[in-house]
């Protein structure tokens, strides 16, 4: 029996290698499916024609009170400045070259809008909804775009130099030609986002989403790309001269230039990839044909069983890194998703002081305002807190959002009728 010891020994370490590889194949095809790029659905068409609505170009809004509906409206050349348009619907609205500096555009709908060459400097577009708008050459330096949302818009050339876009949502947005320059670009949503010849210079690109985005010749010098995920990102003609990588993933800059920083360990570096050593000369003569006999025996190659315990090791050992990948993904969803959930949930207690407030103004003037705007900003702010409840993912805080911008609507309604009539005593 001791003879066929070796066919015992080498069966479990068939199955174990067959286990390992059937394995890897499922948590591979898994991270795949994970990892393709969102397919978005057919583009809802535009609500109304563009500019088809109210026409107010080249007017002078400053001091003036904007009518209640601005779909579609053409504000071409309009000025803007330091107005609030908080929670305004400008949907298919037309603001080419309209001047915005230091407006208040927190939740408005822009979506379709086009907004080219209009200038945005030092404007609050927190948590914009600016779906496929037109912001062609538009300028947005200094701007506040926390959670502002871009997908599929077209910011050729756009200037949003220091802007901050942390957690802004990109997705096959078109920058070509945007200038960047030390922008605040955290845990965006950039996947399929076109940056090609992008100013990207000392920006901040932490925890950012750039699945398969293009960023050829980009200028990607000193910016800092911590624990991005950068699966399919071309990187091809860009400089990354000085930029940081630390624990970023799937990092590849084949054809990059520059020499980065903090590459991980199975990073490819700039002018490198993969298995590109160079062949050996199957025509040179070997150590052993040259300096061995002709009759001399040539030793084996490795038996079986230990090209098995070698395949298995390895399946292993894949199976280990891909684990801790995957536990890698899950502790950062965690963190993303404190942060998302601690903004929402200070959104929603400023929205409650602000109903604490107009709700003491009333009492101590012994005036009431309008009963259903008053209960419709109540019953927004109690739907937001039961959002908070049942949020699993940032996904789900908008609906928190939805209801706080609802709720400060109807507000805003309360404080328009107070003012105009003086209230009911």
């Amino acid at each position: 029996m001791r003879r066929f010891a070796p066919r015992f020994l080498a069966a479990p370490f068939l199955a174990l290698a067959f286990l390992s590889l059937v394995f890897l194949s499922l948590v591979f095809l898994s991270l795949v499916f994970l990892a393709l790029p969102a397919t978005p659905g057919h583009a809802a068409s535009t609500p109304c024609k563009p500019g088809s609505g109210v026409d107010l170009r080249g007017r002078d809004l400053t001091g003036a009170a904007l009518p209640p509906v601005m779909r579609c409206a053409d504000l071409t050349g309009a000025k803007l400045d330091g107005v609030d348009l908080t929670g305004k619907d400008l949907t298919g609205a037309v603001l080419r070259k309209a001047s915005l500096k230091e407006a208040d555009l927190g939740q408005v709908h822009l979506d379709y809008a086009d907004l080219r060459g209009a200038d945005l400097s030092d404007a609050d577009l927190g948590q914009l909804q600016a779906k496929q708008a037109n912001l062609r050459g538009a300028i947005l330096t200094d701007a506040d775009a926390v959670q502002a949302e871009f997908p599929h818009s077209d910011l050729t050339g756009a200037v949003l130099t220091r802007a901050v876009l942390t957690q802004a949502d990109l997705t096959d947005a078109r920058l070509v030609d945007a200038d960047l320059k030390d922008a605040t670009l955290g845990q965006i949503k950039g996947r399929k986002a076109d940056f090609t010849r992008a100013k990207l210079d000392e920006a901040k690109l932490g925890q950012a989403h750039l699945e398969h985005a293009t960023l050829k010749d980009a200028d990607l010098s000193e910016a800092e790309f911590t624990q991005a995920e950068l699966d399919g990102a071309d990187f091809h003609g860009a400089n990354v001269d000085k930029a940081s990588f630390i624990q970023a993933d799937d990092v590849d800059l084949t054809g990059a230039r520059g020499t980065p920083v903090n590459l991980p360990d199975d990073a490819v570096a700039p002018g490198g990839a993969a298995g590109d050593e160079p062949a050996a000369d199957r025509t040179t003569t070997t150590t052993w044909e040259r300096d061995v006999p002709g009759n001399a025996v040539r030793p084996k190659g490795l038996s079986p069983a230990l090209i098995l315990v070698i395949v298995s090791g390895l399946g292993l050992s894949l199976t280990l890194i891909l684990w801790g990948v995957a536990h890698r993904r899950k502790e950062r969803f965690v963190a993303e998703m404190a942060v998302a959930r601690h903004a929402a949930e200070e959104d929603v207690t400023r929205f409650g002081e602000e109903i604490d407030a107009l709700d003491f103004e009333m009492k101590i003037n012994q005036i009431s305002g309008p009963t259903h705007e008053w209960r419709a900003a109540l019953d927004a702010y109690e739907a937001a807190k039961q959002a908070l409840n049942v949020a699993q993912t940032p996904y789900d805080l908008r609906a928190a959002a939805t209801a706080v911008a609802r709720g400060r609507y109807a507000l805003h309604e309360v404080r328009s009728r107070l003012s105009a009539t003086g209230g009911h005593r």
